[in-house]
């Protein structure tokens, strides 16, 4: 996924009850000022940042300086591929939205602006946490995600990864068709407003059907998957500011939806079925079954996200512009933290250029984080909140 987050992610812990780092503020202040000539000098600046740290425990970026470190935080995520593009993300300001039916409402917009026409990169920025204070958060890990029903069975119906969640809204009331692929409802929680359920319309989600370029049986198999994949749970880091509510997106590389969301035994588990349809022998491993039914499952997304005219790219050119990527950084004389694991796709890894590198894992801010309690909330489990 061309986005800087990914499913389990490095939790880190946080205390909301510490003031901002002068120090973490003064870094970051440096090198955005740095990096942004036109901004001016950062001395007046930091001299009204360390004041505004004294006196609340915290400041308030700049719409310049959000952006720009929203920027710098895609750039830093170890785990994307797609950081090529980290001068594009479109940056939302939505720090003054404080209820539930303003949040749902510009999260719907979100998703409408990521897909106007062709797909763009874009992240909505919330309020910022306040020293001991509560805020907002989404529960939900993306903001379109399919349903996961348990059943008599054994085999779950739907995304597997989502029966946690799946569990916990229906407690609260909502009621799914129970099909494979019944989007999820929001759930967002405030201060104010506690925990709300809101639907998302059908104008802020686009599905592509996916068919096969040569197998006409694919398309009775009923699979289909959402076009933007935003990101909705993860901690937005900026010079000590965390903004936990900053939902993100890019676009899917195919193996995303391919190789893992559709493929892994424990979300849709398609593989035997494909499998079964291409007549192949199941019998054992070696017999490479797998890797033949993985194949032509990702021709498959490639092919109907192509013929719906959707943006996605493949591992094979996207490793290339990681490469290009690395060269334009190191030019830059920056550091490029990369997780070999994440980097190298999970198909057919070995025969793109990102294989046959070693990287280096650093924890260069500003970040994405994904916390704990975001994590336990993703699987629909009730935590306890630090701040309440």
């Amino acid at each position: 996924m061309l986005v800087p987050g990914y499913r389990d992610h490095p939790t880190e812990p946080w205390d909301l009850n510490a003031p901002v780092d002068p120090g973490e503020a003064e870094d970051f202040l440096r090198r955005c000022y740095q990096e942004n000539p036109r901004l001016g000098p950062v001395e007046p600046r930091l001299a009204v940042v360390r004041a505004q740290i004294a006196a609340t425990g915290s400041y308030a970026h700049t719409t310049e300086e959000l952006a720009h470190g929203a920027r710098m935080a895609w750039r830093n995520a170890s785990r994307c591929i797609g950081r090529l593009y980290w001068r594009s993300l479109m940056v939302l300001d939505r720090r003054r939205a404080r209820t539930a039916d303003q949040i749902y409402s510009l999260l719907v917009q979100h998703l409408q602006t990521a897909d106007a026409g062709q797909l763009r990169p874009v992240i909505s920025v919330f309020a910022p946490a306040q020293p001991g204070r509560p805020f907002a958060r989404v529960w939900n890990e993306q903001l379109i995600r399919y349903a996961g029903y348990r059943t008599g069975t054994g085999r779950p119906l739907g995304d597997a990864r989502q029966l946690g969640l799946t569990d916990a809204v229906r407690g609260f009331g909502w009621r799914g068709k129970g099909e494979a692929f019944d989007v999820l409802p929001l759930v967002i929680e405030t201060p104010a407003d506690g925990i709300r359920l809101y639907e998302l319309p059908e104008r802020a989600i686009r599905e592509v059907p996916l068919t096969h370029p040569e197998f006409g049986w694919f398309a009775e198999l009923g699979l289909r998957w959402h076009a933007v994949p935003a990101i909705a749970n993860m901690r937005l880091t900026i010079g000590g500011v965390h903004y936990p509510l900053a939902p993100f997106n890019g676009w899917y590389m195919g193996t995303e939806i391919g190789a893992r969301n559709l493929a892994d035994a424990d979300r849709y588990d398609m593989l035997p079925l494909v499998a079964a349809r291409m007549g192949l022998d199941t019998s054992r491993e070696s017999t490479l079954w797998r890797d033949r039914a993985l194949v032509e499952l990702n021709r498959a997304v490639l092919h109907s996200f192509e013929q719906a005219g959707v943006k996605m790219s493949d591992h094979h050119t996207e490793s290339r512009r990681f490469i290009a990527h690395l060269r334009n950084e190191e030019k830059a004389g920056r550091p490029v933290p990369a997780d070999w694991t994440w980097i190298v796709p999970p198909m057919s890894g070995g025969i793109t250029p990102v294989f046959h590198r070693y990287y280096e894992e650093l924890d260069l801010r500003p970040a994405f984080y994904l916390d704990d309690e975001a994590a336990d909330l993703a699987r629909g489990c009730p935590v306890v909140r630090r701040t309440r």
